[in-house]
C-alpha cells in the first residue's frame, strides 16, 4: 500500500494532495478526513481495503498541501460537496462509495443526498458524524449535544483571531476544545498534526469550515426547545445501503445522534463501537474495518 500524495486539480479551480492507491479499475471509495486531521485519518483502513478497491484519500479544502481560500464564503457546504465530485471527475471515477468521519462525515451525507440524486454515489458510510436532519434539533433540546458543541461558538469568534495568528491551532484547540484524547494516537501521528496546526493558513482555513456552516450553536442558558417556527431541513429520505459507526464513548456527539435515522434512511445499518472516543478509524481500526467489510460485501 502506498500512502504518497499526488496533486489534483479541480475544475474550479481548487487543488487538493490526494492518496489514491489499489487497483484503478476497481470499485473506488473515497474517505474524507474531518476536524482536525487529514488523509491519515484513514491510514488503517486504506491499508485494508486497498488491495481490493481503489481508494481515494484527498487533504480537503483549507487542510494541509491543499488549497487554503481564506475567505470564509470559500468553506459552505455546497463548496465542500462539490469538491468531491470534481475531484471524482478529475480522477476519471465515474460511480463511488463515500466514507466520512466527524467534518468529512457531515460533507459525506450532504454528497451521499446529491449523488443518489444523480446516479453517482452507490453507497454511504459515515463514522462519527450527525445527519444534518438530527443534529441541528439536538442542539436546541438536548443539554448534553449543546454542551459539547460550545467550542463551536469558539471557534466562530474572531476575538480568537489573534491567539491563532500566534500559536496556530493548537492555541485554540487549547482554549476549547474538552474532548481530545492525545495519549490516543500514535506520537508519530500527533507530532505529525502538531507541525501541521503550526500553518496560520490552513488553521483558519479548518476555522472557517465552522464559519461557513449555517448550524445553530445556542448559548448553554438559552431555552431548550426549538425555536417558534423552526422546522427541520426539508431533506430526502437517503435510499443508497448506508453504514453507519459510531463509537460510543464519543464526548463531542452523544449517542443520542442515531435516534430517528432508521426513519430517514431505507438501507441502514449501524455499528455501536463501544468504549471507543470520536477519533474511531484510528482509534478502533479492527472494529472500523470488520464493519467495512460486512457492509461492503453485503452491498457489492
Amino acid at each position: 500500500m502506498s500512502m504518497e500524495q499526488t496533486r489534483a486539480a479541480l475544475a474550479n479551480g481548487i487543488e487538493l494532495d490526494v492518496v489514491d492507491t489499489g487497483p484503478k479499475d476497481a470499485p473506488a471509495l473515497i474517505f474524507l478526513h474531518g476536524f482536525p486531521e487529514s488523509h491519515r485519518t484513514w491510514r488503517h483502513q486504506i491499508a485494508h481495503l486497498s488491495d481490493r478497491f481503489r481508494c481515494v484519500a484527498p487533504d480537503q479544502r483549507g487542510y494541509r498541501g491543499s488549497s487554503k481560500p481564506q475567505e470564509v464564503e470559500a468553506y459552505t457546504p455546497d463548496k465542500l460537496i462539490g469538491d468531491v465530485f470534481l475531484l471524482a471527475d478529475a480522477l476519471g471515477i465515474e460511480k463511488f462509495t463515500i466514507v466520512g468521519h466527524d467534518w468529512g462525515g457531515a460533507i459525506a451525507w450532504g454528497t451521499a443526498l446529491a449523488g443518489q440524486a444523480n446516479g453517482r454515489v452507490t453507497r454511504a458510510v459515515i463514522a462519527n458524524a450527525p445527519h444534518p436532519a438530527i443534529f441541528q434539533q439536538l442542539l436546541y433540546t438536548n443539554e448534553h449535544q449543546r454542551a459539547s458543541s460550545q467550542y463551536m461558538r469558539g471557534f466562530r469568534d474572531p476575538e480568537n483571531d489573534a491567539l491563532v495568528r500566534e500559536h496556530g491551532l493548537a492555541g485554540i484547540l487549547m482554549k476549547e476544545i474538552k474532548w481530545d484524547r492525545p495519549s490516543a494516537m500514535e506520537p508519530e501521528e500527533r507530532e505529525a498534526l502538531l507541525a501541521d496546526w503550526q500553518d496560520r493558513e490552513a488553521a483558519f482555513g479548518m476555522l472557517n469550515w465552522y464559519r461557513a456552516s449555517s448550524v445553530d450553536v445556542p448559548p448553554l442558558d438559552a431555552p431548550y426547545a426549538r425555536p417558534e417556527g423552526w422546522t427541520p431541513p426539508p431533506l430526502p429520505k437517503l435510499t443508497i445501503p448506508t453504514l453507519v459507526v459510531w463509537a460510543m464513548d464519543d464526548l463531542a456527539l452523544p449517542p443520542e445522534n442515531l435516534e430517528g435515522m432508521d426513519a430517514i434512511i431505507d438501507d441502514l445499518t449501524i455499528v455501536e463501537v463501544p468504549d471507543c472516543g470520536h477519533f474511531v478509524p484510528w482509534e478502533a481500526p479492527e472494529a472500523v474495518n470488520t464493519a467495512l467489510d460486512e457492509f461492503l460485501a453485503r452491498t457489492e
